[in-house]
């Protein structure tokens, strides 16, 4: 069995004169294994095609793509097209909560659009119209109980999609009116459950990304339902709004079945009581382990090798080592910065003075709104302090909080346009999958890939001082601990270079960081910072602020946060050690 996929933003049709239909040898014996379709985009018929990838080869845009399949798993239960991305088999809720973990683009939104009714299953029959009383009857005996169900209206389910930037695009109004739409009764609970108060009532359109994904969430969790859909409920949120809408969707699956995508492997792995491994080739095509234990399947998933259907999805395993990378630094003084003040009309920050090393990552943690964007832009030269003339004589490379595309141009012309270390931004470029985008245009790309582009942008350019502010948004785990190894090796292994790195997946900073920065006091009211820590000091401050308590994976070495109020968390709170290490 083999996949035919096209990328129809590469594809010039009939630009390059169908080079693909010229060259194929089925074609050239009189087969109709290349075609035109009535969108001028040539279309390969997957049961004639033979795997030979001369198609591939010769495409000038690198628009096609042969995968050969190493197992027959039969039809998809969704297709969307021609040449297109389809999925096989599909996850069902159970008890508690269920996580589903894997990479982008391999089918977990799919899964949830089909399991809440907004997508119909094809069956890869995708011409052909499906109702969906059509699809049960070509469903398992299982899936069949499911969707009759959910077609009857024996259970409802409430939806959290993924991108909830576009709330604002569809509803024109309060975060009061649109709550009350959801449930006018619990109101004044869900204000106060999901700390709203202070923004119920502005215009949604008005409201930050990390507000976005509060209403968003609270409005999921407000919803009369059996059955509950998560798609990235941390994205934008802090440290400690994660915890709480974790213990939250915890406290929801004791008496209703919860599922949840999330890329925050820490938080999945707290939440979650199941998982279903996602895995395959990106935009290709998406295949669904079967059911596993919660630490179970997120080991599985790293070492890239599943137990029990013995299948192989990756050619190497994700690992974590047992020493801190701050235990082996070198003191040598990179540079070193002086107090930081600045007020706003209802925000006052002062920072501490402090000094990075060369060679050292220093990974900052806080609440949103309290300062830490703006510390990193004070350090960026972008925003300039009010207390001092500071003005460091240092090449700055700096990745914004958010990435906005202000001239679109090719992938390739804007790495083109800079002066890059041709080393580094080969190795970022294998690493981030930044080959198949370099023919893409800048408007094109979806949040997770231009952020894949900013990275190896600011990564490949030549510094003293690196800046990253929240580089692991829209990044699935493997891209994060991607980025975790460049940084690692572009500056662990430099005598030179020095980064700082902002961010709220825990596991990221904890893998990342040789010291750490503390940001505490009142979110956009006060933000104080503390001089780089000790890792150990930094984090046991930290965890403890947040209550919560960590712990290494004794098969994988993988930090994991305690369940609250377990005999470990217990333990490590009366000794006072919230951050453990082996």
């Amino acid at each position: 069995m083999r996949l035919a996929i096209i990328d129809k933003t590469k594809c010039t049709k009939k630009v390059c004169g169908y080079i693909c239909q010229k060259f194929c040898p089925g074609v050239r014996m009189g087969e109709e294994t290349v075609t035109i379709g009535e969108d001028e985009y040539p279309e390969i018929s997957e049961e004639l095609c033979t795997g030979c990838g001369i198609c591939a080869n010769k495409c000038p845009e690198g628009a096609i793509e042969i995968i050969n399949l190493a197992e027959e798993i039969g039809e998809p239960i969704y297709q969307y097209g021609a040449n297109s991305f389809r999925l096989y088999k599909l996850p069902l809720p159970r008890e508690g909560v269920l996580g589903l973990i894997g990479k982008n683009g391999i089918g977990k939104s799919t899964a949830l659009k089909i399991l809440s009714k907004q997508i119909i299953p094809n069956f890869g029959e995708y011409e052909k119209e499906y109702t969906l009383d059509l699809a049960i009857e070509k469903m398992s005996i299982i899936q069949q109980a499911y969707f009759k169900s959910l077609k009857i209206g024996e259970i409802e389910v409430s939806h959290k999609p993924q991108h909830v930037d576009k709330i604002s695009d569809v509803f024109k109004g309060t975060v009061k009116e649109l709550l009350s739409k959801v449930d006018g009764e619990n109101l004044k609970e869900a204000i106060k459950e999901f700390q709203l108060d202070k923004i119920i009532n502005r215009e949604v359109s008005k409201l930050s990304g990390g507000e976005l994904q509060r209403i968003a969430i609270a409005a999921a969790y407000m919803k009369k339902a059996d059955i509950y859909y998560f798609d990235e409920p941390a994205s934008y949120l802090d440290i400690e709004q994660r915890m709480s809408i974790s213990t939250k969707i915890k406290e929801l699956s004791k008496t209703k079945k919860v599922v949840v995508i999330e890329h925050d492997m820490a938080l999945l792995d707290y939440m979650c009581d199941h998982v279903n491994v996602f895995y395959g080739t990106e935009n290709a095509y998406g295949i669904i382990s079967n059911i596993k234990a919660a630490r179970l399947g997120v080991n599985e998933y790293l070492q890239g090798y599943l137990k029990d259907e013995n299948v192989r999805f990756r050619n190497y395993e994700i690992t974590f080592e047992k020493r801190s990378a701050s235990d082996t630094k070198k003191s040598v003084v990179g540079i070193e910065y002086p107090e930081f003040e600045k007020s706003f009309e209802n925000f006052n920050f002062k920072s501490e003075k402090g000094q990075i090393y060369l060679g050292e990552t220093v990974g900052i943690l806080g609440r949103n709104a309290i300062g830490k964007t703006l510390f990193i832009k004070m350090l960026a030269g972008v925003e300039k302090p009010e207390n001092t003339e500071y003005d460091m004589d240092l090449k700055i490379a700096y990745k914004p909080q958010y990435v906005r595309v202000e001239e679109d141009m090719q992938v390739r012309e804007l790495f083109e346009s800079k002066k890059l270390d041709n080393f580094i931004f080969k190795e970022a470029q294998r690493r981030l999958g930044i080959e198949k985008l370099m023919d893409r245009f800048l408007s094109q790309l979806s949040g997770g890939e231009l952020q894949r582009v900013a990275i190896t942008l600011t990564l490949s350019q030549e510094a003293d001082i690196y800046l990253f502010d929240e580089p692991s948004a829209f990044l699935d785990i493997e891209q994060r601990l991607h980025f975790v190894h460049l940084i690692r090796s572009v500056i662990g292994n430099s005598e030179t270079k020095s980064a700082f790195v902002v961010d709220h997946d825990i596991v990221l900073i904890d893998l990342i960081s040789d010291r750490l920065m503390i940001f505490d006091g009142e979110s956009s009211t006060q933000g104080n910072a503390s001089a780089p820590l000790k890792k150990k000091q930094g984090m046991n401050q930290f965890l403890k602020s947040m209550n919560i308590t960590m712990r290494r994976d004794k098969d994988t070495l993988r930090p994991r946060i305690n369940k609250q109020d377990s005999a470990l968390d217990r333990e490590q709170k009366q000794k006072g050690d919230y951050y453990y290490s082996f």
